[in-house]
């Protein structure tokens, strides 16, 4: 009998970003739309959806062998995972916040603080630290429209702050920064086959990742203006260089962040270099 990886994938807004990587890597997933147990065409995985809130725990458990899940849930939940990867997707802050209004922000009664956060753990850690006279309210979304008439303070995540500024609240402190990471259970990574499929999948999420961020331009560099072309020129290591036809210059390959790309091409003509063309990656490899 064949080996199994329980894999477990994040249901709601990291759906789509976790699938569409591993579907990158050659690990597709066929839905039924009733459905929280996806096929996957490795035979070798067997997949659930969940939420992200209750994959960390679960896989600490060792329920499944590792998943999908933002590190501030690893925090919360003080669960015993190793993260494996950071995807870098759904990049937050933690933060307090209260009301923007120093008046509104004391108008209130000799009375314990009232503190409202999805993240129970982490609020608790904080009052502690900052040895507060509060209590906890939890919320199930939406945390910003409590403030002020039903909690003095949030504990949230945010990207930009749009959405505290919005609602007139203002950071107090930083607690940490997230982002979606692949984890696993500690006993899973005691398994080598185990071992073995999940550092294949750590290794092809991480080039394709990297290909994300980088093109590969090609060009032509005549003998007159090599020299000039290839001294300062940007790349992951060195550049891939050949000889043209009839020794009339040389073919130069090189990867480099495709943000600097608008302004790398002029520069690149300025040199001399001819027939350049762009091309996007889907692995790096290093």
């Amino acid at each position: 009998m064949s080996q199994i990886l329980r894999l477990v994938l994040p249901k709601g807004h990291l759906e789509q970003k976790v699938i569409g990587l591993l579907e990158r890597i050659g690990m597709g997933f066929n839905f039924n739309s009733r459905s929280y147990r996806p096929t996957c065409g490795d035979p070798e995985i067997a997949a659930k959806m969940l939420k992200p809130q209750n994959i960390a725990a679960l896989v600490a458990l060792g329920r499944h062998d590792c998943g999908f899940t933002g590190h501030d849930w690893v925090v919360e939940e003080n669960a015993d995972v190793v993260e494996l990867l950071d995807l870098g997707f759904d990049s937050v802050r933690i933060v307090v916040a209260g009301p923007e209004d120093p008046v509104t922000a004391a108008n209130r009664e000799e009375r314990p603080l009232v503190i409202a956060s999805e993240y129970e753990r982490i609020t608790a850690r904080y009052i502690d630290r900052r040895k507060l006279n509060a209590v906890f309210i939890r919320t199930y979304g939406a945390t910003e429209v409590l403030p002020p008439e039903d909690a003095d303070l949030i504990v949230d995540n945010m990207s930009t702050g749009s959405t505290l500024h919005s609602h007139r609240l203002a950071i107090i402190e930083e607690l940490m920064t997230s982002s979606t990471r692949f984890v696993a259970n500690p006993q899973a990574l005691a398994d080598p086959w185990k071992k073995e499929k999940l550092d294949e999948m750590c290794m092809l999420m991480e080039s394709t990742l990297r290909a994300e961020e980088k093109v590969l331009l090609e060009m032509n560099a005549p003998l007159e203006c090599f020299e000039r072309l290839i001294k300062d020129l940007p790349c992951m290591r060195a550049p891939t260089i050949s000889p043209l036809y009839n020794g009339e210059g040389y073919a130069v390959k090189i990867a480099v962040p495709a943000r600097d790309v608008p302004r790398l091409i002029p520069r690149l003509v300025a040199a001399g270099a001819r027939d350049i063309l762009e091309y996007r990656l889907e692995k790096i490899v290093v």
